[in-house]
């Protein structure tokens, strides 16, 4: 395994693990650092201490994500720690004996990834949350509460990100249940964002339901700034967006799940094996509602959804 081997107060080599960090997201726009490292020092370890860090950002471009991870892979680094089945599955196929720490919002069983959630067998674990296709529909059920009067609903995707199939599935079936349609629009870059609402605003699309995807998390401040300039309700997937100005939104505290992930990255590093940890499963989701852009986008927030909000933001 690689160490860096800086010198110590005694003039001595002192040994340092050096941990991979595996994104398809990129350094600007990586806003689950932050509780990673959390969790590393709560572990016992704080970068340019006592781990060193190697940084491998794909910047949305996924198809980098393979030769990143063989990258790693070939530096024998201590730990690779992946947040995503996009970045998680080509890490998984480069080694096979370097530990691998996953954060994902989904089935990591269903994807392969591990055995079980108790015993996972391999060298992989990490920490899974609800979310993607499993909160698609009451995110759905949800955004129709918000826009009663809309009929055509909008999803945008990432047409790159390898669960986008089956969260739209589960929109599109949980909008046949509400006599709903569905417009699914697909996003990768700045601009087909900017193109997305353009259409939706020329087909009149009454609200739009933003997918679970950590480009869409990355460009929070762009789909926030549109959403308010058409006055369009949008649903998205977690807390950041409604910090940010977004409406609502109904997901896990992904910064949490950041933290618990650096935890395990740490508990590695001290010598535990990942076919002895198993899978944390974060169950708790939240619904915020910011009011504050409910009232700018002259938005009634019925008071059922009020009641059954955990955080208003007034």
């Amino acid at each position: 395994m690689a160490f860096a081997s800086p010198l110590g107060a005694n003039g001595q080599q002192a040994a340092v693990p050096v941990n991979g960090y595996l994104r398809n997201t990129s350094r600007e726009n990586d806003p689950f650092r932050v509780g990673f490292h959390r969790g590393l020092k709560e572990a016992g370890f704080v970068e340019g201490q006592n781990v060193v860090i190697e940084y491998r950002w794909a910047d949305y471009h996924y198809d980098r994500l393979s030769s990143l991870a063989a990258d790693l892979a070939r530096r024998q680094v201590a730990v690779i720690f992946t947040m995503t089945i996009a970045a998680t599955k080509p890490a998984k196929a480069a080694t096979t004996t370097i530990p691998i720490v996953f954060a994902i919002g989904d089935d990591p069983v269903k994807f392969g990834l591990v055995a079980t959630f108790n015993r996972p067998g391999g060298n992989v674990t990490g920490v899974s949350w609800l979310g993607g296709s499993t909160l698609a529909a009451k995110r759905l059920e949800l955004l129709h509460e918000l826009a009663p009067t809309a009929t055509i609903i909008a999803l945008l995707v990432n047409p790159n990100n390898p669960a986008v199939e089956a969260e739209t599935r589960e929109v599109k079936e949980a909008a046949r249940s509400l006599g709903l349609q569905v417009d699914v629009l697909n996003a990768n870059t700045e601009h087909d964002i900017n193109l997305a609402y353009a259409h939706l605003v020329s087909q009149r699309v009454g609200a739009l339901l933003v997918a679970t995807d950590l480009f869409f998390a990355g460009r929070r401040d762009q789909l926030v700034t549109l959403a308010k300039r058409h006055a369009l309700p949008v649903m998205y997937s977690n807390r950041e967006f409604a910090d940010a100005g977004g409406l609502v939104s109904y997901g896990t505290d992904l910064g949490d799940a950041s933290r618990q992930s650096g935890v395990y990255v740490g508990r590695i590093l001290k010598g535990s094996k990942p076919a002895d940890l198993p899978v944390i499963q974060v169950t708790k989701v939240e619904l915020v509602i910011n009011s504050r852009t409910a009232r700018a986008l002259s938005i009634a927030i019925p008071r059922p959804l009020i009641g059954r909000a955990d955080e208003v933001i007034e």
